[in-house]
């Protein structure tokens, strides 16, 4: 597929926005997760890939020592998927990837680092109830039988109690997106959800490519609009100071907001 590149602001946000109608319920309610990068150069490597070496060992080491080390209560529920998610959540290199429902808050990260303005931005948006078409028939049927579209921490849990035995379903790999629990008021704020993959070695992009072209798109935001982008969501509250709330957020905010433009530019 190739890359959807907008030319102005209007254009951005009607790409943003694009098949989010549902004629079944005749309410705009879209199948599209989002993904906002700093460089359209980035790929979809996860952290625990960008570790190196043999990650799919190291995983284990990592999340093993991260349960001994933490607090008990850390997470709701003793499970192996809510301790990815606290795990993710507080910089533990991991194969999960952070997504989120807003295309807004996707605009943000893909904005939030002045310091590559130089580059061209994206967000990747992908239909991942599409993407759910080709889990195995247990994930599938748990869906069904939740009507939802989107898995929890406790319905993966019913299925497969870890990453090994989720592996186990399918010889075939496959791509997942879980709605984490709401560890904090940046999970919330962020309307966040995590993606990852059956097996430790397989990308999600690698994985989308091979499949049909209408489940993901690349907007790409050209590097003479992230200015106005930037500018435009901090009129409407897409900060850090939201984001991420508390005093590092805050502080995040001001110093971005008061960067001089002049500075960045030489």
């Amino acid at each position: 597929m190739e890359d959807i590149r907008p030319e102005n602001w209007n254009e951005l946000h009607r790409e943003l926005f694009e098949n989010t109608w549902n004629p079944v319920i005749r309410r705009h309610r879209s199948n599209f997760v989002y993904r906002g990068m700093s460089s359209a150069g980035f790929n979809l490597q996860t952290t625990l890939m960008r570790l190196g070496g043999n990650f799919r060992e190291l995983e284990i080491h990592l999340l093993r020592n991260f349960k001994k080390y933490a607090r008990q209560d850390a997470v709701q529920e003793n499970n192996e998927w809510n301790w990815l998610a606290v795990a993710q959540h507080h910089g533990l290199p991991t194969r999960l990837l952070d997504w989120t429902y807003s295309p807004y808050v996707a605009l943000h990260f893909a904005t939030a680092n002045v310091g590559l303005y130089e580059c061209d931005g994206v967000i990747w948006c992908v239909d991942f109830v599409k993407a759910h078409e080709h889990l195995p028939e247990k994930l599938r049927r748990t869906l069904i039988d939740e009507s939802a579209n989107a898995l929890t921490a406790e319905m993966l849990d019913q299925v497969a109690r870890s990453l090994r035995e989720l592996e186990k379903l399918s010889p075939e790999e496959f791509a997942i997106f879980f709605e984490p629990p709401s560890l904090d008021e940046r999970i919330v704020n962020q309307f966040a959800l995590f993606s990852f993959m059956s097996t430790p070695e397989a990308r999600l992009d690698d994985w989308l490519a091979r499949q049909d072209s209408s489940m993901f798109r690349r907007i790409v935001i050209p590097k003479d609009m992230k200015w106005e982008v930037r500018d435009k969501l901090d009129q409407a509250n897409i900060t850090e100071r939201v984001l991420f709330p508390g005093l590092d957020g805050l502080s995040r905010w001001l110093k971005r907001h008061y960067t001089p433009r002049n500075e960045l530019e030489g």
